[in-house]
């Protein structure tokens, strides 16, 4: 069969062992994006299968209409925003989904970023090389406030590496949220309010939804200390646009780690937050590590054996009959 990956960043796919699924198979990769729409229906139009990368391509109704050779699409992950699962399904094309959700790798990015931010490591780093002197003084945790919005799988990861580093965990979000806080013995702030006020590090950890889009707004960034870090591993689109941009501008919060973006991949260095000192910023790592990516993507790869087979498949859209 045909395969093509489409958009594999790290340029690693073909070394994880889960490859030799499909090593068999014909199977291109690409490692840049597409420069444009054409350029993307050219790579993909011969395509059989696509192995799609979490949200890093969007399968729109457009471009699915410009892949008539199409049988499977299978995706990283358990599913993405950026697929038209309702113009699939019109077009007859199979989306196969994992079934994994893991917590550890993102929650460690998380905590990494954490740590790097208070401790102004990357900048300290960077200026030993330079053979500069150091400039900086930092920030301890021991004893400081770490706010958690949204006591989710990796939230609590997260609150509780914070509580083992000695710091005091203050959580808010849902029902859930306050009931999993109250057993873990954390603070429940009373208020979104509340908890931009007295966070000293504060990390998201909420699941972008249409009601949670732009969740955290200008006017709780300027609720935030002078002195207090945000970090924001989940999903760029939890700020409503510009607003931490124009916060970090007017001091409150003084700092941020980010690991994600409302356009990703972020190239070329183009993005104003990587010119600020004060920002600490990843290309969204937080999943990028060997054993998640042996986890989700042997669960892509596996459905595209069964496909191959004829066996019964993990499907998005199940209505659909693999041809």
């Amino acid at each position: 069969m045909k395969i093509v990956i489409p958009d594999d960043y790290q340029d690693m796919v073909d070394q994880l062992a889960c490859y030799d699924l499909i090593r068999h198979h014909d199977v291109t990769r690409y490692r840049e994006p597409a420069a444009s729409f054409e350029q993307l229906v050219e790579r993909l139009r011969d395509a059989e299968v696509i192995v799609a990368i979490r949200e890093r391509v969007t399968f729109g109704r457009a471009l699915l209409e410009r892949l008539p050779k199409l049988r499977l699409l299978a995706l990283v992950g358990r599913g993405a925003s950026t697929i038209d699962f309702s113009a699939c399904t019109e077009l007859g094309i199979p989306v196969s989904t994992g079934k994994s959700n893991s917590a550890t790798a993102p929650a460690e990015l998380t905590l990494a970023l954490m740590l790097a931010a208070r401790r102004n490591i990357a900048r300290e780093a960077e200026r030993m090389k330079r053979g500069d002197w150091p400039c900086t003084l930092s920030h301890r945790l021991r004893g400081s406030t770490l706010g958690i919005f949204g006591l989710g799988a990796i939230g609590s990861l997260v609150a509780e590496a914070g509580r083992g580093m000695g710091m005091k965990i203050l959580a808010f979000g849902r029902d859930k949220t306050a009931e999993k806080a109250r057993a873990a013995g954390y603070e429940v702030a009373p208020s979104k309010t509340g908890l931009f006020e007295h966070s000293d590090v504060l990390s998201l950890h909420v699941r972008l939804t249409a009601e949670t889009r732009g969740i955290v707004g200008p006017q709780d960034l300027a609720r935030m200390k002078p002195t207090a870090l945000i970090v924001n591993t989940s999903r760029a689109e939890l700020i409503a646009p510009g607003a931490l941009l124009a916060a970090l501008r007017n001091g409150r919060p003084g700092y941020a780690a980010v690991d994600v973006y409302e356009q990703e991949p972020v190239t070329n260095g183009d993005h104003p937050l990587l010119a600020m000192p004060n920002v600490l910023c990843t290309p969204h790592l937080g999943w990028a590590e060997w054993d998640n990516f042996e986890l989700y993507f042997s669960e892509a790869l596996e459905q595209i054996v069964a496909f191959e087979q004829g066996r019964e498949m993990r499907l998005a859209n199940p209505q659909v009959k693999p041809r």
